[in-house]
């Protein structure tokens, strides 16, 4: 199996790393195809769109026709073996770009799907990531329905296929949760062996690992933004603190709540209303 190379910050790609044991499910949805749509969630910054692309790359290597959406970075690839579907899947890309219509997309899968089945019987995967911010929290279970259907009723045979979407969105996995349309399947930030891997191939003096351990708790964005800062963790903590608007009058009103999420993030179900719509913000 391939490894993906994977840009890290600006001027620095490494190698994708760890996650062994998701890795083996990959292989085993290969193998199997996937009964349901499998949306993946997990915090932001955990490594979703890293796994995602070495998922992409083993299926590839499966033999899959694999589409890979990710409309918020603007990032549409067709890995497939079919060049007249590949050159119709680009051009709508960029024309749907060049309209600051990148949702298209997200829904044209279904279109480019059929049209792959309709050529040959394949394998074919669908790889989505984190489209429900561009085509709205209130149609990700209809999405998801979507994708389903394609699985269950497609309108040409198959032989295999495998259907993975990622989000960040809490309100997402919820409203897609209501329904038993999907396998929800979470991913947390890195295990303290892989993520090691990872701080190793940092080059530079770098602060000791248990430190950078502490700090980030194995996500893989937080130790670039501290890699990035050339480890000022004071410049970091104030940018977070700024991006998601938390005044000294938050933090002292919820400090308790706060540490208690900090301690154990499952704590967050049990959150006041209005701390979870300003967390949301």
């Amino acid at each position: 199996m391939r490894r993906v190379e994977l840009d890290f910050v600006p001027g620095l790609r490494v190698e994708f790393v760890d996650r062994d044991v998701a890795l083996r499910q990959v292989s085993e949805w290969a193998e199997k195809g996937t009964r349901f749509p499998i949306v993946i969630f997990g915090p932001e910054g955990c490594g979703k769109t890293a796994f995602l692309k070495q998922a992409v790359e083993m299926l590839r290597e499966s033999g899959y026709e694999v589409f890979y959406i990710h409309p918020l970075d603007e990032v549409f690839d067709a890995k497939v073996s079919f060049p007249d579907v590949k050159r119709a899947f680009m051009d709508f890309v960029e024309k749907a770009l060049a309209e600051n219509a990148v949702g298209r997309v997200v829904w044209a899968v279904f279109d480019f799907t059929r049209k792959i089945l309709s050529i040959r019987r394949s394998r074919v995967a669908v790889v989505v990531d984190d489209a429900f911010q561009v085509i709205g929290v209130d149609k990700a279970a209809a999405y998801v329905k979507g994708l389903l259907n394609m699985i269950e009723h497609p309108v040409y045979d198959y032989d295999r296929m495998v259907v993975l979407v990622a989000t960040s969105e809490g309100l997402s996995r919820d409203e897609i949760g209501r329904h038993s349309w999907a396998e929800i399947t979470p991913i947390w930030n890195m295990p303290r062996g892989g993520f090691k891997q990872l701080y190793e191939k940092l080059p530079g003096p770098k602060p000791p690992f248990d430190d950078v351990w502490r700090l980030t708790g194995g996500n893989p964005r937080m130790l670039a933004r501290l890699y990035q800062a050339n480890w000022h963790v004071d410049y970091v903590l104030n940018r977070i603190i700024d991006e998601r608007g938390l005044s000294r009058d938050f933090i002292a009103r919820w400090r308790s709540w706060l540490e208690k999420v900090v301690d154990d993030p499952d704590v967050q179900g049990e959150l006041p209303e209005s701390t979870c719509r300003h967390a949301a913000n």
